[in-house]
């Protein structure tokens, strides 16, 4: 893997870093199956993108995108909760309704943001972006991570996490459980549309077609991190979603550079069916480590 391509894995590793920290909230705090991830990340660079030409500055017009998929995330949670309807279909029609947003937003199925500022434009330079920006990026991350860290330790963090692991328990001792689960599915999409309004100032463009697949890359992310570090302490459960994510994007890269697998025909337009065999491995790795360990304590019995 030349240096570009280990620089640009990083970079994306960095921005799924988000998404992985917000599909940890909904998945794992709130116990959330959601898939308003592949809508709220397109939808936070179409409203990043919006504004960046409209002469607002770019780290408010990011602000601007994280807001919107708040917002997302919000309704969301308020069709599940306010109205009743199952937690998978609520999202999945948040889903659907975000991709017409997305185009009313943008006013076309792209937009492209060539010659615009970006939050890059005060660093980086010809010699130093293809590393600039990763630093740039990871300062936001690891901002997102801290934030995360000392807002699941305060008591509305708490009440969040007890709802996620035992919401009739957590209702018995007088949580406002509704408003948890609104709060954490609106912290979990404004931050992956966070990551969607930083995605399209490092690609130059935003597209209706970016958030194919966000959901997919975010569960990997968490899962290839819990695999690799298991933690019980939230700032190691949040470091292992960034180390997830950044994995996760260096195994594609691999994947997709190796000669053996260009050789019987992989390419770039497999990389979603890559994504599904990374997935479907990180998946079935936890359930082979604990067999791992349950022989060894056999053996050793």
């Amino acid at each position: 893997m030349s240096l570009l391509a280990l620089f640009g894995a990083l970079e994306s590793g960095l921005i799924y870093a988000l998404v992985a920290l917000g599909v940890y909230i909904s998945f794992r705090v709130l116990d959330f199956p959601d898939l308003t991830a592949d809508g709220s990340f397109p939808l936070g660079g179409a409203v990043a993108g919006v504004a960046i030409i409209a002469d607002v500055n770019p780290w408010l017009a990011c602000i601007f995108g994280m807001l919107a998929g708040g917002v997302a995330g919000l309704v969301t949670a308020w069709l599940h909760v306010k109205l009743g309807i199952l937690q998978l279909l609520s999202s999945i029609l948040v889903m659907v309704a975000l991709y017409a947003v997305n185009l009313r937003i943008m006013q076309a199925p792209n937009l492209a943001l060539l010659g615009e500022p970006t939050i890059f434009d005060e660093l980086v330079t010809d010699s130093n972006g293809y590393w600039m920006r990763c630093v740039v990026i990871g300062g936001v991350v690891i901002a997102a991570k801290f934030f995360l860290d000392w807002f699941f330790s305060t008591e509305m963090g708490l009440a969040m996490r007890a709802t996620g692991s035992n919401l009739r328990m957590s209702q018995a001792q007088g949580i406002a459980t509704s408003r948890s689960i609104l709060l954490g599915m609106a912290i979990s999409n404004g931050l992956i549309a966070l990551a969607g309004a930083i995605f399209v100032q490092t690609q130059g463009g935003a597209d209706i077609s970016i958030g194919v697949g966000t959901i997919v890359i975010g569960l990997a992310a968490v899962i290839i991190g819990e695999t690799i570090l298991p933690a019980k302490k939230m700032r190691w459960i949040t470091l292992s979603a960034i180390v997830g994510a950044i994995l996760y994007k260096f195994f594609i890269q691999i994947a997709l550079s190796n000669d053996t697998l260009r050789a019987i025909g992989f390419g770039p337009q497999d990389v979603n069916l890559v994504t599904a065999l990374l997935v479907v491995i990180a998946l079935i790795l936890p359930k082979i480590k604990s067999k791992i360990l349950s022989n060894r304590h056999k053996h050793a019995a």
